[in-house]
């Protein structure tokens, strides 16, 4: 098992396949009376949050203390942070503190490459800037093959906000190597230049989304990141919805067994309607119950929890 977790592409597919049969073993441990396995006793875990986050420093603290671990929640408001401490001070107090892994969600893109020199425990990247979240995709690629069977030979459609988004990144890196197909999909003005190129080069890019449905598997929906926007992307929320959004008629045009994703949280009505957000053939709330799963198994085998 690698010793840390920073990008998609530190995962080739036998240790990807790992982490999701490893998920799946954690996923009966939410079914049990007692929710705890003893696994990480005596570890300690750090969230360390340079960004705002629910779903993902939640999930997280969930999935080290189901495996019993001590969980040091930090965040960057109220802490010496705010009086201009840097990272690399932050590091060395974490180092001092014995932390066994830090899970770090920066504004900047690289900062858990950076952190990763500084501490001697695993480092486990929850989102730095545009660049990458490696255990949304993970769980992402778990939600899929729990609903569908498989991944290998899937084609996924990743629509919206892709220039701005990790998730859309660390999904192609992960699902490119698990053996599915990805078309990204959205206006000229979010889709960075020759990234199916840079990323994946079986990635396709599309700007067409009515006419990439019929042909997919799975479509995700990615949030319209405007906190990232300076400029003006795109004409006006109505006109994306319009032309990005996925609404019922867009719906009907997927194949039946066709699933809907989105890493959350949602602009209901801009990328995605209320309607197609609370039908049967979403698995938001899945994605959601599934990511405590696939972050106990990455905590698990970063920690050389299977060698204790």
């Amino acid at each position: 098992m690698i010793r840390h977790l920073l990008s998609g592409a530190d995962l080739d597919a036998a240790t990807a396949t790992q982490i999701l049969d490893t998920a799946a073993e954690m996923a009966t441990v939410a079914g049990r009376e007692v929710k705890k396995l003893p696994a990480l006793r005596g570890r300690t875990v750090v969230n360390l949050f340079y960004e705002d986050s629910t779903r993902t420093r939640i999930s997280f603290e969930a999935a080290a203390k189901r495996l019993s671990a001590d969980v040091i929640n930090f965040s960057a408001k109220g802490s010496s942070v705010a009086k201009g401490e840097s990272l690399k001070d932050t590091a060395l107090t974490l180092q001092a503190m014995g932390a066994d892994a830090v899970v770090v969600r920066h504004p900047a893109s690289g900062a858990p490459h950076r952190l990763a020199d500084w501490v001697d425990g695993s480092v486990v990247n929850a989102g730095d800037g545009t660049h990458e979240h490696p255990t949304q995709a993970l769980l992402d690629a778990y939600t899929m093959r729990s609903r569908l069977g498989r991944l290998a030979g899937l084609h996924v459609a990743i629509v919206g906000d892709v220039l701005h988004s990790r998730v859309a990144r660390s999904n192609v890196l992960l699902l490119s190597t698990l053996g599915a197909k990805v078309t990204l999909v959205g206006p000229p003005t979010l889709i960075p230049v020759d990234i199916s190129a840079a990323l994946a080069p079986g990635a396709d890019v599309s700007y067409d989304l009515d006419a990439v449905l019929p042909g997919v598997d799975v479509v995700m929906m990615l949030r319209v990141q405007r906190e990232r926007m300076n400029d003006s992307y795109f004409p006006s929320a109505r006109e994306y919805a319009r032309r990005y959004g996925l609404d019922g008629p867009r719906l009907r045009r997927l194949p039946e067994h066709a699933i809907v994703m989105h890493p959350g949280p949602m602009n209901r009505g801009m990328e995605i309607t209320p309607e197609v957000a609370d039908s049967p053939r979403s698995t938001i709330v899945e994605q959601v119950a599934n990511g405590v799963s696939v972050r106990m198994a990455v905590l698990y085998l970063l920690l050389g929890g299977n060698n204790r």
